[in-house]
């Protein structure tokens, strides 16, 4: 199985796949998928910014991912999941409540007061480190689609094909270097894989 070094490698790759693709300006998804854009907004000669989504879990299980949440946006549930587990959106209230402030926390973590930029008529390129299910990109996607861009695109390393399938009805164009069939966890296709800290993307942000 093919793995990247590093998501700075990763992103390396990812700027030659979108050398032809329209650009003003990256959105990356924190934490690991803003060290993946980082590389990529250098390499297209333009801004970065972060675009900040939270994964709305199961009460019980949270690492069940159930939807998510991006700033601007309402939430996006999976609603396979929902009938899979017969939980309710409404049952689902405090999570995206608590959701909702740990993503406020982090906006204010990494873009301080600056408000998002405005992206209407902008090429957007909206960057990510990996796909699994595709959830959080599709809440992300929705938020960017509904301040009107010219041209939005997703781009990942690599992303299940499943989920790049279904992506292709959020974005204009879903750009990757690989997408398997047989995909697993998005770690297990990285040598190494840390968690980026708060201090630690901040500084990505600053590299651009």
């Amino acid at each position: 199985m093919y793995s990247f070094p590093d998501r700075s490698t990763a992103g390396a790759l990812l700027a030659e796949a979108l050398a032809d693709v329209p650009a003003d300006i990256v959105l990356a998804l924190p934490r690991g998928g803003v060290a993946v854009g980082a590389v990529v907004a250098r390499a297209l000669g333009v801004p970065l910014d972060v675009l900040v989504t939270r994964k709305l879990g199961h009460p019980m299980q949270p690492e069940l991912g159930l939807g998510a949440i991006a700033e601007g946006g309402d939430p996006v549930y999976d609603h396979t999941m929902l009938r899979r587990t017969g939980i309710r959106e409404r049952d689902l209230a405090d999570v995206v409540a608590a959701e909702r402030a740990e993503l406020a926390r982090r906006v204010a973590a990494y873009r301080g007061e600056k408000a998002l930029p405005d992206l209407g008529g902008r090429d957007v390129i909206v960057v990510d480190d990996g796909l699994a299910t595709g959830g959080t990109a599709r809440a992300a996607l929705r938020a960017v689609r509904a301040r009107k861009p010219h041209h939005l695109t997703l781009a990942v390393p690599v992303g299940a094909a499943a989920a790049v399938r279904m992506l292709q009805r959020e974005a204009d164009e879903v750009v990757t270097v690989a997408a398997p069939e047989e995909f697993g966890s998005v770690g297990s296709w990285y040598e190494r894989f840390e968690q980026l800290t708060d201090d630690e993307t901040r500084a990505c942000l600053r590299s651009v």
